[in-house]
Formats: structure tokens, C-alpha cells, sequence
């Protein structure tokens, strides 16, 4: 399971450390926020304890107009839950019995001078990023005419070869080899090239490539959204492929079903045009202009004159 420990989220969003438990690693592992305004009032039914505690501005004035023994009740029973951490925004004065009881049940205590909203956009979208499903598959991810396109196949079918034509041709290596995919939401992958091999490419026959010495920073890209794949697959006979595009055909990651078309490989073929053709098609698709469906039309309507 991914996660993110304490000190990742002090040092990436600069928090100031009022009290952290020593020789003790927490692990964050929900990217979800809970204030917890009812819980300083006292209602913990259905408390999330699991997720990373935000005050703000509300909570503490609700928090300083309490006596000071209701202040240490209320901290004592809020940090006696295994909460991963507390975090003060807006710079805000933390109060003695708060203090105490984090220390009391080895909770950490942060603060920050960022605006609670603010803030707490800025911790989901940061949690979200650590936190998102990551898997590694084989291939190579290019940034043609601004289409993520994950190029598959077999190892030795040319994968690497035809993207360092597509590079030649005023495009964008991602990945070679591993690629690295991450599920942001419930329907966009991210591919990024591990820490590594970034920028780099194997090339057989030649070696180890460094993509960006060799072309300028304008032929690499550290991440890219992946709109489609293509499957190149070497030529079979008497198989029957896709001639007029109408057929969609769907590759699953991480349950998200990613436009897929099968390219077969022949001497002679011009792998690189027929990838930038395939993306300016896809590009179309996506603003609602099939050219496959309205061909079919036309046929239709000639043959019923």
C-alpha cells in the first residue's frame, strides 16, 4: 500500500513541527481531510480518525471560548484516536492542553501559515499525487501532437526504433522500457519514465541513449496523460485487421479503459507516420469527428438511391 510518512509531508509542504513523537514512524495512507470541528464538541460517532486532522479559524475560536479543563478533555479525547497528525493553519496560536495532550499520546503536532481552504486544496492534491496507484508495464510513452500514445509489443518489435523517428519528427519521449503508470482519478492515467532511466533510451545494436543531450530539452517531457496504445505486433497471415477503423477496441489499467488500435509490422511500413496519423485521428474522435462513421454514411445513403 503507498503512503507517506510524517517527515515526507513536513519537508514537501513546509510545516513547522510543534511536537513529533521520536523513533516512531507514521504512515499516511488516506488522502482525505477531516476537520474535526464536531469533535472538539464532542461527537466522535463516525469519527475518520484515520485521515490527517485540519483546524482552522472555526475550530479554534469554537476551541478558545471552552474553559481550560473542558480544553484538556476535549484534546485528550481527541488524540487518545490514532490520528496520523494535526495540523494548525493560518499560523494559529496552539493552546497548552492541545500541546500537552499530543504529547501525552505521541501525536504529532504541525502547523502552517497557509489559509485553511488553501491549505487544505494544496494536502489533497499533494495525497492524491503519493497516495494514487502506480504500476509498471512495458513499452514506450511518446507525446505526439499532444496525444499520450503508449506504444506496446513484444521485446525486439521496434517500439524504441520508432519512437526515436517520432523524436526525429519533432516529437516527445516520456518513457522507454518502464513505464511507470498512475491512476489520478477514476478515468486519467499519468505515465512518467522511473527516476532512473529518465530521459534515457536503449537503443539495440547502438546502446544507451541520452535523449536529451542529444535532441534538446524539447524532445523530452516528465510525465504525460495516456490517451492511447498501440499494439505493435508483427504481420500474421490470414489475420483479419481492422481496415475501417469502425470497431473500438479497449485496453484495461488500473480499471481504466484506454482507447487501443493494433498496428501490424511489415517490411517497408512507415511506423512513425502511421503513429502521427493515428493521433490526429484520435484527436478528431475526441471533438466528435469520426471520419470511419461518416464514410459508412455516405455508403449507406448511396446505397438506397
Amino acid at each position: 500500500m503507498a503512503f507517506v510518512t510524517i517527515d515526507e509531508l513536513v519537508k514537501d509542504l513546509k510545516l513547522e513541527v510543534l511536537h513529533r513523537p521520536e523513533k516512531e514512524e507514521i504512515n499516511i495512507t488516506v488522502a482525505d481531510i477531516n476537520r474535526p470541528g464536531l469533535q472538539l464538541a464532542g461527537f466522535y460517532e463516525y469519527f475518520a480518525y484515520e485521515r490527517i486532522q485540519v483546524v482552522g479559524k472555526v475550530e479554534w475560536t469554537y476551541y478558545d471560548s471552552v474553559c481550560s479543563e473542558v480544553r484538556k478533555k476535549r484534546s485528550e479525547k481527541l488524540f487518545s484516536h490514532p490520528v496520523p497528525c494535526l495540523v494548525m493553519a493560518r499560523d494559529l496560536e496552539v493552546h497548552n492542553e492541545c500541546l500537552e495532550a499530543a504529547k501525552k499520546f505521541n501525536r504529532p503536532l504541525l502547523r502552517t501559515k497557509v489559509n485553511t481552504t488553501k491549505f487544505i486544496t494544496q494536502l489533497t492534491n499533494y495525497l492524491e499525487d503519493k497516495l494514487a496507484p502506480v504500476i509498471t508495464r512495458h513499452g514506450v510513452l511518446v507525446d505526439v501532437y499532444g496525444i499520450g500514445i503508449f506504444l506496446t509489443g513484444e521485446s525486439g518489435i521496434g517500439k524504441s526504433e520508432t519512437a526515436l523517428e517520432l523524436i526525429k519528427r519533432g516529437h516527445r519521449l516520456v518513457a522507454d522500457d518502464a513505464v511507470q503508470i498512475k491512476k489520478k482519478d477514476n478515468n486519467t492515467l499519468e505515465g512518467s519514465a522511473p527516476e532512473l532511466t529518465k530521459h534515457f533510451m536503449e537503443l539495440r545494436g547502438i546502446g544507451i541513449l541520452d535523449i536529451q543531450h542529444l535532441y534538446g530539452v524539447g524532445a523530452v517531457r516528465d510525465n504525460k496523460m495516456i490517451e492511447l496504445v498501440i499494439e505493435m505486433e508483427n504481420w500474421k497471415q490470414g489475420k483479419a485487421y481492422d481496415r475501417l477503423g469502425m470497431d473500438e477496441e479497449f485496453m484495461e489499467i488500473l480499471d481504466v479503459d484506454v482507447y487501443k488500435i493494433t498496428i501490424p509490422i511489415k517490411p517497408g511500413r512507415n511506423l512513425a507516420m502511421i503513429i502521427e496519423a493515428a493521433a490526429r485521428n484520435h484527436r478528431q474522435k475526441r471533438m466528435g469527428y469520426n471520419a470511419a462513421e461518416i464514410l459508412n454514411d455516405r455508403l449507406m445513403k448511396n446505397a438506397m438511391k
